[in-house]
């Protein structure tokens, strides 16, 4: 099972829309798929449309049991099977302040889980104790940004956090690299950023980037996965994500 977090350190770069078209690939390609949704808005809930249990990741962080588990997940609404959540909560944001005595509740709760090939966990768009705490419990992390100077800048933050808790909470933490999302072809200080990318972190930038395609939010705002959208714009967008879940599935990770 690979656990992969999502991460930004820059809120309104789309992070969960890369964790929503990642979890879009995996279920065309029919892997049992778990979505962990740490961040508090909880868009990866609403989006993914789950008839909520009657647990969230809020209880399981007080208290991470197999228990605590089943009754905080539930069914995505996009497929019949194939797709769960763990449910998000507003009351998360109790979590942000804890100190890394604390960060490894997650990857404990997820001890328990059994029965999936992939876990997306939806961190939020900020370095507290939930991102640490969700970033602890993975084996790879994507850090997503777009290309601005101060989404830019934030991706240094992001990369020094995960080399920060490799070093400490979660030794088997590595970061799978840095997708560049809502990419305007025609932009020339997209392009400016781009290169600057490219520059400062090499292999770690991942191919392709996503583009700007008003079919991923359409898609995502009906609360259906990007695979299942009409017209050639959510094709390319899918086939996008189809190629970022395969660099991730084929990534070394512990056994």
């Amino acid at each position: 099972m690979l656990v992969l977090g999502v991460c930004s350190l820059k809120g309104g770069v789309g992070k969960t829309s890369v964790t929503l078209g990642l979890a879009s690939a995996a279920l065309d390609r029919g892997l049992s798929t778990l979505v962990v949704d740490l961040d508090p808005q909880g868009d990866s809930t609403m989006s993914l449309a789950v008839d909520r249990p009657s647990g969230d990741v809020s209880t399981v962080l007080d208290d991470p049991r197999a228990e605590t588990v089943t009754a905080a997940t539930g069914p995505s609404g996009w497929a019949d099977g194939g797709l769960d959540v763990l449910v998000g909560s507003e009351r998360t944001v109790l979590h942000d302040r804890v100190d890394d005595s604390d960060l490894d509740r997650l990857r404990y709760a997820l001890s328990w889980v059994t029965g999936y090939d992939l876990v997306l966990v939806d961190c939020p768009p900020s370095l507290g104790g939930l991102t640490r705490t969700g970033l602890t419990a993975c084996d790879r992390a994507i850090v997503v940004t777009e290309p601005g100077l101060f989404s830019v800048m934030a991706v240094g933050r992001a990369m020094r956090t995960i080399d920060e808790l490799r070093r400490g909470a979660a030794p088997a933490l590595q970061p799978l690299g840095i997708v560049v999302n809502r990419v305007r072809a025609r932009s020339v200080e997209q392009t400016y950023r781009l290169g600057e990318l490219q520059t400062l972190y090499g292999p770690l930038l991942l191919s392709p980037t996503v583009p700007e395609r008003a079919a991923l939010q359409q898609a995502q705002g009906a609360a259906q996965p990007v695979h299942a959208w009409p017209g050639a714009a959510a094709a390319e967008v899918a086939g996008v994500f189809d190629a970022l879940l395969d660099r991730a599935l084929r990534a070394p990770r512990p056994h």
